[in-house]
Order: C-alpha cells, then structure tokens, then sequence
C-alpha cells in the first residue's frame, strides 16, 4: 500500500532503523575493541581502520596485519605513547556497571552519583581499593605520557621563563616529568593525596608533596592542573582555583595557571571529535563530573577573581587553558 501523505515512507523507516539499531549495538563495538585488546585479535576490530589488512600474493591467499596510527596507541601498555591503560579504565566492569542503571538514577532525581550508586564514592574507592587505585594511576601516567609529548611540541613556549612549578593531582608525576626534562632549570613539584604519593616513584626530576588541593596549594611561579576540573562541581572548582591563585604571583612576575582540560566545542570541527566530547561529558557524568563549554569556564574563572585567560586548542578534544590572575 503506498504511503499516505502524513506517513513516512518505506525506506525513511528502515533507514531510522537502521539508525536506532546503530545507536543500541554502539556497545558492541566497545566491548569488540575491549576483546581485542586483551587477546591481541587483530580481526576483531581491522574493520574500524585499527589494522590494515594485506592478502599475500600466494595459493593460499594468506592474510597479514600491518600497523595503522590507531593500532600503534594500542600496541602495548609498555609502549611510552600507548593508550592501552586509560581505555582500559573507560571498558572496565566498575566504570561501564553504573551504566547500566542510568534510568533508575533519573528517577531518583540524582540523590548520588552513578558511580557511587552501584559502587562507593570513587574517591573513597581509590583510597580503598589498592588495585583500583593503581589502574586510575596507570591511566592517568600513559595518559601524560601520551599527551605532554603533543602539549611540549605544540604549544611548549607556554612553559617558558618559568622557574618553579606545582602539578596538582598529578599523580605519579607523568606531567611534571616530562616538563622538568624539557625544562631542567625548573623545579617541578606535585601535589597529591597521601596514598598517591606513596606509591609515586622517587628520581631527579620530581619533589611530591602529599596534602589536599581544597585546603593549600605550595607557593610557586606556575600552578598545573591537567584533566582535573571534569571531575568536580563549579562550587568545588572556584575553591580549588582559590587556592592556585592564592599559590602564584601576580600577572607581571610571571603568575599563571595552566589548565589542561576539555573546552566543549572547541578544537576540531567535526563530527567524531564533537561525538567524542558529549559522551565523554556523560561518562565523567557518572561521578558527578562535567565537561564545560568556554563560558562555564569563564564563570568559575571570574568567580575565582581572575582576571583573563587564553584557550589554545591544539589537543584534538582538549585543550590548553592560560589563566591569569
């Protein structure tokens, strides 16, 4: 029967199944490339351009495997650059479980956050649960790893005539590692929770000090602050940012912060970056976390009484923040 004028036709409806049925199987290709990784599979996921395939010219028709860019961050998780451990937290059973139950937290009008109705606080997770506390270690260092190589060589002049720097919730001190070797004349400090800082290794490069940022922040020309913002609510982060403003001199002796972050709807302009900035705004979501667009920024910096700040968007979905005060 042919479609009546208020009807859609045929092929608009299988289209929109098609389009529904891509959104609900998206996990698939999650727990595809999760596979993959553990086993090493290179079949598994060679159809979202991760591997490369080559037929070998011979009777048997053999099939090889070649690298693509992709397949390098996953090679392995002793490879400096390899984003092995981080995506390895995002597939994980404790952060993908929350997940589950979204709708019944909706319903509870969000009397706690996602994360912590199926598990604990998870900051009181990682001072409790060792092993999950060096996951999020390890992720966060390949993270650094990763990314500072990027950050030095694109932006790096942001660093420059600084003599001393604090890495807040830099963890085991992948961040300010990376800046202390480009920088040897800076001394580079950070600044984390007791049981990071115990597990944190000792070099030349790297002082620790364990405290909590929400009550002081050491003295210093510079304060650095990477991926820490997403994971706290506007009235946390003016405190936080307080705090760094109390630990720098002014804007002319060199004062600044450096906040390396997401800046949603900045950077590349196009669909799988934008993608990629509204689910990670919902997965930091499930800890009470937010990703912020430019003017969420500018209002917790104002709050805070800075003064100006500067967004260099060169990260693919982050970015680099100057802040002054």
């Amino acid at each position: 029967m042919a479609p009546t004028q208020d009807e859609h036709s045929s092929q608009e409806l299988l289209q929109t199944q098609v389009h529904l049925w891509h959104h609900a199987l998206g996990f698939v290709k999650s727990m595809a490339l999760k596979c993959a990784m553990e086993l090493q599979i290179p079949n598994t996921i060679q159809h979202h351009g991760i591997f490369v395939v080559h037929e070998v010219a011979s009777p048997d028709k053999e099939v090889t495997y070649g690298l693509t860019p992709t397949t390098r961050l996953l090679a392995s998780d002793e490879v400096k650059s390899s984003i092995f451990p981080i995506l390895s937290l995002m597939l994980g059973t404790t952060a993908i479980t929350p997940f589950l139950g979204m709708h019944s937290w909706f319903l509870d009008e969000h009397s706690m956050s996602l994360f912590k109705k199926v598990h604990v606080d998870i900051w009181e997770m990682t001072d409790q649960d060792n092993t999950y506390n060096q996951q999020i270690n390890n992720a966060m260092v390949s993270d650094s790893n990763f990314l500072m190589d990027i950050i030095l060589k694109e932006c790096g002049d942001v660093f420059l005539g600084i003599n001393s720097l604090v890495d807040v919730a830099g963890g085991h001190g992948g961040a300010a590692r990376a800046i202390a070797k480009a920088f040897p004349q800076m001394k580079c400090t950070v600044l984390d929770l007791p049981h990071v800082v115990a597990e944190a290794p000792s070099d030349a490069y790297v002082s620790f000090i364990s405290g909590d940022r929400f009550k002081y922040i050491p003295p210093s020309d510079v304060v650095f602050l990477k991926w820490v913002f997403h994971d706290w609510g506007d009235e946390d982060c003016v405190k936080l940012l307080k705090n760094c403003k109390a630990a720098i001199p002014p804007k002319d002796a060199g004062g600044k912060v450096i906040i390396v972050d997401m800046v949603v709807g900045s950077g590349p302009n196009d669909i799988v970056a934008r993608e990629t900035q509204v689910l990670y705004d919902l997965f930091i979501m499930s800890i009470e976390g937010i990703e912020r667009e430019e003017l969420e920024w500018k209002k917790i910096f104002m709050e805070a009484g800075f003064g100006d700040y500067k967004i260099i968007s060169v990260l693919g979905v982050r970015s680099v923040i100057e802040l002054y005060p």
